[in-house]
């Protein structure tokens, strides 16, 4: 009976999703090459670029101390191109979908997929 027990808490533990990535995850995979894994720029692509990638640790310092979180929403979605934005920044929009969660922007309560939202947070928590 013990053992029949056991396998039983071992089969419903391997069919439990896994954990989401977190913001650091999906950055280190998706934004490195660029930006560089200390969000400095300095990635193995940006001396490739025509325009250097942005240095992320410096958007609140650059914002009056505030962190951007809309205008980090919309690049990183690519909601806000426009045919004279010159850039090689790839919309991840339709990447980062997913599950949404509710964040107020602007004094209204917006739906953000988990995971756009969790690299905006993780460039948040780098800010210098």
């Amino acid at each position: 009976m013990k053992f029949a027990y056991i396998l039983a808490v071992g089969a419903l533990a391997a069919c439990t999703a896994p954990e989401p990535p977190t913001g650091a995850q999906l950055f280190a995979d998706n934004c490195t090459a660029c930006h560089g894994a200390d969000g400095t720029g300095s990635g193995w692509v940006a001396a490739g670029l025509k325009r250097k990638p942005a240095n992320l640790t410096t958007l609140s310092a650059r914002n009056k101390g505030m962190f951007p979180m809309e205008r980090v929403l919309s690049t990183i979605d690519g909601f806000h191109r426009n045919p004279t934005f010159e850039t090689a920044m790839p919309e991840f929009g339709s990447f980062f979908g997913g599950p949404m969660d509710q964040i107020e922007l602007d004094g209204v309560m917006t739906p953000v997929p988990q995971p756009l939202l969790a690299v905006a947070e993780y460039l948040r928590s780098i800010q210098k």
